[in-house]
Formats: structure tokens, C-alpha cells, sequence
């Protein structure tokens, strides 16, 4: 295309790369009151995302999430500069119980110069619009709304054209619902999903329309990384903990779930970067004795194809000191096993009792 969008000042602009015309999008823009396309502290914070409009393919139609902060607390905090005393900065800022953001979505249209705000076919209140994708389809915008427990989840597709929506897709959990990207639209308009809805992370296949397809990954293990599908070579790629919870290993697989390769062979940590068209992947790999090593890989069968970076004097320097291996082992707690290491003295002498240091993070 030859146009791109932008938020200036709480407000959408959208700047011709030809004419070098710029158009304003939205007007109501106000700091501390009214924010359009870019989110709110709530939505970078805790949803990981700050730009919040995308263009459809055809450079035809723009959505964008609109936050109203206007009944959010505020919080002020003191800026220190150059000059002798500091600033007050005063932002909208809700702590647990208090008001968030409400939030509306809105597409709007060049060819008509119009702007839409989009209505599901059902009520909401006090809830997130924590992701948007436009589908292969140029009219056709999935939008994930999720209630402010976050522990419901409700994935709708929406037409541009003629302003219908269709819930697609519904997560429900007990505790708490996953935001993540891994939404994959394919050629037909079906589309991958990750869910933890059968007790574990696992990948999923729909149709158009949320129907079920198949579920491409199955086992008493997560799938803690989802990375891409390749539609030419009908490979999906992941990683796993299928080789122990304390690994993380890279794999592929067909869309039906059949054909599984796992693509990295050490024990630890493999974690990969794969390029644009996934012939080619960086792999970072580590783990309790051996620091990050960098490599270039092929995504067809994983076979290494260049060292980039090894650490090889910083593991020769590190053998210098008289240090212990972590001892890996499992303890039990309520019931479940969990995993732990042990660092123990140099000198260790089991008749003997040693002051303890614990890390503990949640």
C-alpha cells in the first residue's frame, strides 16, 4: 500500500506516501479522557500490545479500539529534569476494583469515508478487546473480547461490509484465560488456535466458521511455544515439553497432527527464531551447564547448517572456579510434583547442617 497510519496526540492520521496528504481519522482524541487506535496503560501492561488498529489487506479499511479513560482514577507522579524543582504528571492509572477504560471498536472506511462502530450480538459490560486481526478475507475482522475476570473468552468475526458478526469461537476456565498471538489464519479462512481446554497447551485446527477441525497436538504435556505455519510445506512449528517439563525442545508437524519431527536434539533449552518463509531457523540453545549457543539450522530436518556463536571461552572461563552443579530432583506439594534444583557447597559434607538460601518467585 501506500498509505500508513499513525496516533498523534490521541487521535488516528493516516498520511498518503504519494500526495503527501494527511487525513485525520478520529477527532475526539483527549489526554486523560479519550484515547483512539493506541491503548491504555492497562492494555500494554498486562495484554503486551500498544498499537491498537490494523489495516485490512486491501488497505481498504482501518479498525481501531477506542478507550474512554474518562472515569479511570488518576495517579500523579513527579518528573525530575533539568530544572530546579520537578513536574507533576498526572495519567489514568486503575488499581484492582477501580474502573478501567471503556472500550469500543470501530472500523472505518475509505472508500466511503465513514466510521463504524462495530455491535456483537451480545451484551457486554466491563470487559477487554485484547487483540484484533483482519482474516484473509479483506471484509472480515476477528475481534477477542474478554470479560474483566479474564477468565472467559469470546472470539468473533465481523464484516466490514455489511456490519454482521459471528461468534466463532468460546474459552471458558475456571482461573484464567491465555492472551496470546498465535491466531493463524490460512488461505480458506480456517485458522489455528492455541488452548489449554483439555488441561494442557495444546494447538487446534477450526474452520470459518469455529468449527473444529482437528486438534493437531495431544498429550499430558504443553505446547510453550507456538511459532508459525508453513501453508507450502503444510508444517506447523512449535515447541514442547514433550522431552521432560525442564526441556524445551523445537518440532513440526502437519496440520492433521500426523508426521511429528522434533527438530532439536539437545537437552535444555531450544528455543527458535524462524525466517519469513520457515526454510531456516536460529536456534538459542542452554541450559544448566552450558551457556546460550547460537546456531543456524534447517527447518525441513533441523540439521545444523552454521555455528553463529558458541560461548565455548566463556564455558572455559567459567570452569576456572570451584563451583557445583545444580542437582535437578522433584519434591511433592499438595499432591503434585514440582520440579527444583539444589546447588550445594564445593565442600559438601552430608554430617554436616548448612545455612540455606532460598529463591522463591509466583
Amino acid at each position: 500500500g501506500n498509505k500508513i497510519a499513525y496516533g498523534y496526540g490521541n487521535n488516528l492520521f493516516v498520511k498518503d506516501l504519494v500526495s503527501g496528504t494527511t487525513k485525520q481519522i478520529t477527532f475526539d482524541g483527549e489526554k486523560n479522557r479519550i484515547i483512539n487506535g493506541i491503548t491504555d496503560w492497562v492494555y500494554e501492561e498486562e495484554f503486551g500490545f500498544v498499537r491498537a488498529f490494523q489495516w485490512n489487506a486491501e488497505g481498504s479499511y482501518l479498525a481501531y479500539i477506542r478507550f474512554d479513560e474518562t472515569e479511570v482514577p488518576e495517579f500523579s507522579m513527579d518528573i525530575y529534569g533539568t530544572g530546579l524543582y520537578p513536574t507533576e504528571e498526572t495519567f489514568k492509572y486503575p488499581k484492582a476494583g477501580e474502573k478501567n477504560s471503556l472500550v469500543s471498536l470501530h472500523i472505518y472506511d475509505f472508500k466511503n469515508d465513514k466510521t463504524k462502530e462495530v455491535e456483537v450480538n451480545k451484551p457486554y459490560s466491563d470487559f477487554y478487546i485484547p487483540r484484533i486481526k483482519w482474516t484473509n478475507d479483506s471484509n472480515v475482522l476477528s475481534a477477542q473480547y474478554m470479560n474483566r475476570h479474564q477468565n472467559e473468552l469470546d472470539l468473533w468475526l465481523i464484516n466490514a461490509k455489511d456490519h454482521t458478526s459471528e461468534l466463532a469461537l468460546e474459552e471458558r476456565d475456571e482461573a484464567y484465560v491465555d492472551i496470546t498471538d498465535n491466531l493463524t489464519f490460512l488461505k480458506d479462512n480456517s485458522f489455528i488456535w492455541t488452548s489449554e481446554k483439555d488441561g494442557y497447551n495444546h494447538i487446534y485446527h477450526y474452520d470459518k466458521h469455529g468449527k473444529l477441525i482437528n486438534q493437531v497436538t495431544k498429550g499430558n504435556w504443553e505446547v510453550t511455544n507456538y511459532y508459525g505455519f508453513d501453508e507450502k510445506n503444510d508444517r506447523i512449528f512449535y515447541q514442547s515439553v514433550e522431552n521432560g517439563s525442564i526441556n524445551r525442545d523445537v518440532y513440526s508437524i502437519k496440520l492433521n497432527g500426523r508426521d511429528k519431527e522434533r527438530l532439536t536434539k539437545s537437552e535444555g533449552t531450544n528455543n527458535a527464531s524462524f525466517s519469513a518463509d520457515f526454510s531456516y531457523f536460529i536456534n538459542t540453545y542452554s541450559s544448566a551447564t552450558t551457556p546460550p549457543e547460537y546456531t543456524l539450522n534447517s527447518a525441513a530436518s533441523g540439521n545444523l547448517i552454521k555455528s553463529i556463536k558458541d560461548n565455548d571461552a566463556l564455558s572455559q572461563k567459567l570452569s576456572e572456579y570451584k563451583t557445583s552443579a545444580k542437582e535437578f530432583s522433584t519434591i511433592n506439594i499438595n499432591g503434585y510434583d514440582m520440579n527444583m534444583w539444589m546447588i550445594k557447597p564445593a565442600d559438601f559434607d552430608e554430617t554436616k547442617k548448612y545455612p540455606l538460601f532460598l529463591y522463591q518467585y509466583s
